[in-house]
């Protein structure tokens, strides 16, 4: 074995926010599930695909592959794929992260309330 073939043996790192789970954005309203698995299937094997139906999540999707380098391969390749005249924005899903802009929008609502509740108004008038 020389060291030329050595190199090549080694293990491909990836990086740290590669997950098997990508959250897909700007997604046709009328795509199916069985759309969904043709296009992001190519890159392999597929566990999931969960489209959103309703208000706050329609347009967007979640893909879930069986291993970790199909999901690099697909956000690699499908990042701005043309889907009947959109462009699909595919990135690595982080729960963490979706989790805060739920408790941004909450916290929104929370002081919404009170506003209400103690008759106060950050509008000019």
């Amino acid at each position: 074995m020389t060291t030329k073939d050595r190199k090549e043996d080694k293990i491909v790192r990836i990086p740290p926010e590669v997950t098997r789970l990508l959250y897909v954005r700007n997604v046709p309203f009328k795509v199916t599930s069985e759309e969904m698995y043709d296009i992001f299937g190519r890159y392999g094997a597929i566990r999931q695909v969960r489209i959103g139906c309703t208000k706050a999540t329609r347009g967007t999707a979640i893909v879930v592959y069986e291993d970790i380098q199909d999901a690099k391969k697909a956000v690699d390749n499908l990042s701005g794929f043309n889907v009947t005249n959109r462009y699909l924005i595919v990135t690595y899903y982080h729960h963490a992260k979706m989790n805060k802009k739920v408790d941004l929008n909450k916290g929104e609502e929370d002081v919404a309330k009170l506003q209400e509740k103690y008759g106060v108004s950050t509008k000019d008038k």
